[in-house]
């Protein structure tokens, strides 16, 4: 349960802080005392599949699935052979919509995503089982807003996807001048069939911006 060594220097101020000593302590107790996901290996995975070096994309979720066997550190994401969740679903659906193709996919597991520089970054990245949001109370707030803010400070032409209200918040002080922010409505079934999803063409949008400063676009489909 360890932040990887290159984003440990980048927040190597925040990880000194008394806060986030706490917060590691607060999580091994979590862990011990109840069932809690991700798997504790994979708390930080959002940060492993995707080097600080290589980030291009931000995705902003909420916190880990709470379902046995859903969460593998990646926001959206869940492990192969699990049921592709409803959210994901309709990502998936306007990833179609938006390159005019038909992609079927049988995993949603998004590693593919994060190994291009898809930082898949949930506000809490941990929760316990059956209880969405379980994890609230813990500092992970504190610790993702200041993780935001360093890619905001620090890296250049970054795309940030805000979907929903939740990370447009989160959002807030992400420095628009150097980056591109792309928001929409969440792509939750609620949110989605109130027309607030599907059409935000977030995907295309992204690539042509990537090309546009001459990085690689990403290759959406799995």
């Amino acid at each position: 349960m360890e932040l990887p060594s290159d984003w440990q220097t980048v927040l190597v101020d925040e990880i000194k802080k008394t806060y986030y000593h706490e917060l590691m302590q607060a999580v091994e107790n979590e862990y011990q005392n109840t069932i809690c996901y991700p798997p504790k290996d994979l708390i930080f995975a959002a940060f492993e599949k995707c080097s600080f070096e290589n980030l291009k994309v931000v995705i902003i979720g909420q916190d880990p699935y709470h379902g046995t066997g859903e969460a593998n550190g990646l926001c959206f994401s869940v492990n192969d052979g699990v049921a592709i969740p409803p959210s994901l679903r309709n990502i998936f659906r306007e990833i179609n919509a938006d390159f005019d193709t038909i992609f079927i996919p049988n995993s949603g597991n998004l590693e593919h995503w994060a190994r291009q520089g898809v930082l898949l970054l949930n506000a809490s990245l941990t929760v316990r089982k059956d209880q969405p949001n379980s994890h609230k109370h813990l500092s992970w707030q504190t610790f993702t807003d200041a993780v935001i803010q360093k890619i905001s400070e620090e890296k250049q032409q970054v795309v940030f996807l805000l979907w929903g209200s939740f990370a447009q918040k989160k959002g807030l002080k992400i420095d628009r001048t150097k980056h591109l922010v792309l928001t929409s409505g969440h792509p939750s079934p609620m949110s989605a069939n109130q027309g607030k999803w599907f059409g935000n063409k977030h995907f295309s949008q992204t690539n042509a911006y990537l090309e546009s400063i001459d990085k690689k676009p990403i290759e959406w489909f799995l």
